[in-house]
């Protein structure tokens, strides 16, 4: 690694723990500390090819978003996150593309479509770190996640077929939508290769740092081999994340605790190094522009962002009243069906199927509602990142695009960047302020779950200590009671938050205590999973609970082992 990109890495984590602690939105702050620093006469330049780019930074980005996502909530909001992360996608780039070839016929139509398709994909990073720092709703939060996950593997399909005709390949319609489709269908299934590969791993290896190592390297994998195919390395990810993110709880706590942190690092990293090389490079591209073509070049540059600022809430509202119509079309013809008898099951989860209640499935149908304010937030919410970046960088090569085209797409696509973060991104949280964007009902909501399934959980852990003590005394006779007794009690205490001080009167043995406490915590994860299976418990307060029982197994094992 040359010296200059080490020292922009540090730089900008610098920066950006600065925003953390202050509390402020650490990628506009690194974009804008990075802007002014690049006019300083000793800042080095760097120039990093955009595949480069694209391949080290985007898969393991996507990866950790993924492993974050509510795969039920992701479900429930698939229709709207279809809908913006791929309707919304093909008009922007079909608008910014034919005033791109207005303003500047010698792009060539194509050659205007290729740029629209370069802008055409948000980067949720900003939005998502603002909208949970401020508490936005999670059925908000949900749809901005949701399209960060799959408007980029639109935008990439679009940017290969418009790249493909603009060095002289011929692709019909069907060409390109056929094209879309096999990056659909390969890339999921890669993904779901790769994810049902690394889920056995971690459940058959009981090593922490192997399967964190091994869960550090698949997404370059999984993203590498679908792009050979000629799928959508970005769905494979995808694709990936969501199933080891919901099949996480299945594994062991130490891989869960070790791998929270090692992706929230990673994260911090990259996208501190990527919004800091954003903010470098807008100088440097601005200054290679030719002579008397300054002037057209920045003002493509300025339609082509207020058009981006223009069409997502233009797109936003009517799709959102559409979406509301079609579900109510839906439950219409559901209805019918249950009149006549015939209710379909639906799928619960990766892989797995089963006939839900008449409730389960109405609120399956029922597509969740955003508010015309929660719109607006998700309108507003439009930064764009190293996607955009990225393929601008790559288009020159890839296309064979001549000096001109290639400097005027580069130029548009920082500007488009750098002034979405800027705008958008400084703007956002006042305006989710003003608007008063927040759900308290989902809290108490929230609160009330988190009650219930801690009763039952507690009635889970007493029964099975009630046939384990029948186990018990089967296994080591009656007399061998008193054991388990204190044992028992010293487990429902633990449970309750009770002191822990005080001796038990008869101990058992650590192997004895180990296998107890193992068993009684299994005991009350399979009804967290169970509940979860049956649409009764939010993944987002499973998460919560499985958490605290994480930190109860760790407090056992480690009681354990200095008593050994």
């Amino acid at each position: 690694m040359e010296p200059s990109i080490f020292f922009i890495v540090v730089g900008a984590v610098a920066v950006a723990a600065v925003a953390r602690r202050r509390g402020w939105p650490a990628p506009l702050l690194v974009t804008v500390v990075a802007l002014l620093a690049s006019f300083l006469p000793f800042v080095p330049d760097v120039a990093i090819d955009g595949h480069v780019l694209l391949n080290i930074v985007l898969p393991p980005l996507l990866y950790s978003a993924a492993l974050d996502v509510s795969f039920l909530s992701f479900h429930r909001a698939m229709p709207q996150i279809r809908r913006l992360g791929i309707g919304l996608v093909v008009v922007t780039a079909v608008v910014v593309g034919l005033l791109a070839w207005w303003i500047m016929p010698e792009l060539t139509l194509p050659g205007a479509l290729l740029l629209g398709a370069i802008v055409a994909p948000p980067d949720a990073v900003s939005a998502a770190s603002i909208g949970r720092r401020l508490g936005l709703p999670r059925r908000v939060m949900t749809v901005l996640s949701g399209e960060s996950l799959i408007n980029d593997a639109t935008s990439l399909t679009m940017f290969r077929v418009f790249a493909a005709i603009v060095a002289g390949a011929t692709v019909s319609l069907w060409g390109g939508i056929w094209q879309f489709i096999l990056a659909v269908v390969v890339g999921v299934a890669v993904g779901l290769v790769f994810g049902v590969a690394l889920h056995q791993l971690r459940m058959r290896v009981d090593d922490p740092v192997v399967n964190g190592t091994f869960g550090l390297l698949a997404p370059f994998g999984a993203y590498a081999i679908a792009e050979q195919l000629l799928g959508s390395g970005v769905l494979a990810v995808v694709a990936m994340g969501l199933f080891v993110g919901f099949n996480a709880p299945k594994t062991s706590y130490a891989t869960r605790q070790q791998e929270a942190p090692l992706w929230l690092s990673a994260d911090f990293l990259l996208e501190s190094f990527v919004f800091a090389y954003i903010g470098l490079q807008l100088p440097r591209v601005v200054g290679e522009l030719k002579d008397g073509e300054g002037g057209s070049i920045m003002l493509l540059a300025v339609v082509v962002l207020l058009a981006v600022l223009i069409v997502r809430p233009l797109f936003v509202y009517p799709a959102g009243a559409w979406g509301q119509r079609w579900t109510r079309l839906r439950l219409r013809r559901w209805e019918k069906m249950s009149a006549a008898k015939k209710v379909l099951p639906i799928a619960e989860g990766p892989g797995r199927r089963r006939r839900l209640t008449e409730d389960q499935l109405r609120r399956r149908l029922t597509e969740t509602t955003l508010s015309w304010r929660d719109n607006a937030v998700v309108s507003w919410a439009g930064m764009r990142g190293v996607v955009t970046l990225a393929t601008a960088l790559a288009a020159a090569d890839l296309a064979g695009l001549d000096a001109g085209a290639s400097d005027a797409i580069v130029v548009v696509a920082f500007v488009v960047t750098v002034g979405t973060l800027l705008l958008q991104g400084l703007t956002l949280p006042w305006l989710i302020r003003v608007l008063g964007v927040v759900d308290d009902q989902e809290a108490q909501e929230d609160a009330k779950q988190l009650e219930a399934m801690r009763e039952r959980s507690r009635d889970v852990g007493k029964a099975y200590l009630r046939e384990a003590r029948r186990t018990w005394a089967q296994e080591y006779g009656e007399d061998q009671l008193p054991a388990f007794d204190g044992y028992a009690e010293r487990l429902v205490r633990m449970q309750a938050g009770a002191d822990q001080a005080g001796e038990e009167t008869v101990r058992p043995s650590p192997e004895q205590f180990a296998a107890m406490a193992k068993g009684w915590l299994s005991a009350r994860r399979n009804l967290l999973l169970e509940e979860r299976r049956a649409g009764n418990l939010s993944e987002e307060v499973m998460h919560e609970l499985i958490a605290a029982m994480d930190a109860e197994e760790l407090a056992l094992d480690t009681r354990v082992a200095l008593r050994t």
